[in-house]
């Protein structure tokens, strides 16, 4: 029986040119748009070996990082017993080393994990987006170039965790299952340590696909909140920022293009940020004072944009005015100083 019962909701018929990003946005919820990136030569060759061969053939070079696990791992990326450490080991080396390597145990039962994550394609592909991308033609990547990158492995599972942007993810070479969730789950997911991560982003310290309820038992309230998206190559699957994820390459040979990107100007910091700063300065405080700040957070931050400096004349409104990159650079510099007193 499946621990997820719900699947992420097919969009069919699609057209590259006519992704309706501006309502995926607007809904907030996952979507797989069935077969719109099918067209794409990488999505139709007809073997492991003339993927590889179609990815060496717009390499230049330029070292690439890759992990390496134990067979008895099974893929999954994570955490010695005590959590201090990765169990798994990464190196720096040729791309198409890397992919002889995992065509070298195409056939075999036991063979380690494999995984090239999160590789900027137009640095260590030039040339690939001409043939193989998204049809971008919106105005909400004019101000936001999406971040365009290849994940490329045998078997493997990347632990649920969360990005911070926005996320379109294209299934080209091998099926892979997405297991999602709500941002809201976070205490159900039982998060690692902020340090160090496996992939820079905090993951999961349950097993999702074998779970234990008895250490974890949050996690039944999670596994009933998520979903679950399968895709064959040539779908692409859209999921919002802060949404969890866990992804299962589920072939011998597998390789994803993914586009993220965020709906707010380079110059905002990242929340990330805030969230260091805040255990810093707020979290050990006593629970009245707590309470006081999240009242004025919520006053500040999580109300209304405009709520906290409305009354106030406009030369008054100072950092409680809208923000543009002036502004931001002499806000970074005053907490920089506060920072280092």
């Amino acid at each position: 029986m499946a621990l997820i019962a719900r699947k992420t909701r097919i969009i069919e018929g699609v057209e590259p040119h006519n992704i309706p990003f501006e309502e995926l946005v607007a809904e907030g919820k996952p979507a797989v748009i069935k077969g719109v990136a099918s067209d794409w030569p990488l999505a139709c060759v007809d073997s492991p070996q003339q993927a590889a061969s179609y990815l060496k053939s717009y390499y230049r070079g330029r070292r690439v990082t890759a992990f390496t696990a134990r067979p008895e791992l099974r893929g999954r990326f994570g955490y010695t017993d005590d959590a201090t450490q990765l169990d798994f080991d990464s190196d720096q080396g040729d791309l198409g080393e890397y992919l002889d390597r995992i065509l070298a145990h195409i056939d075999d039962p036991a063979a380690p994990s494999f995984y090239i994550g999160s590789t900027d394609v137009d640095l260590f592909l030039p040339g690939f987006r001409a043939e193989n991308d998204l049809m971008l033609d919106h105005d909400m990547f004019t101000a936001n170039p999406p971040m365009v990158s290849v994940w490329i492995g045998n078997r493997t599972t990347a632990l649920a965790h969360h990005d911070l942007s926005h996320n379109m993810a294209c299934c080209l070479i091998g099926r892979r299952r997405f297991t999602l969730f709500p941002p809201e789950q976070v205490a159900n997911l039982y998060p690692g340590p902020l340090e160090p991560t496996p992939g820079g982003q905090v993951v999961t310290m349950a097993n999702i696909s074998a779970p234990d309820f008895e250490r974890f038992p949050g996690l039944r309230e999670a596994l009933d909140a998520g979903e679950v998206a399968e895709l064959e190559p040539g779908d692409v699957l859209y999921f919002p920022a802060m949404w969890w994820h866990q992804v299962d390459a589920l072939n011998t040979f597998n390789v994803m293009v993914n586009y993220w990107w965020n709906l707010v100007p380079d110059f905002m910091d990242t929340p990330q940020n805030t969230l260091l700063h805040a255990l810093l300065s707020l979290r050990d405080r006593p629970e009245a004072e707590k309470r006081a700040w999240r009242a004025m957070f919520d006053y500040y931050v999580f109300g209304p944009a405009e709520r906290a400096g409305e009354h106030l004349p406009e030369t008054a409104r100072g950092n409680l005015a809208p923000l543009d990159e002036f502004k931001a650079r002499r806000l970074r510099a005053l907490l920089l100083r506060r920072l280092n007193r």
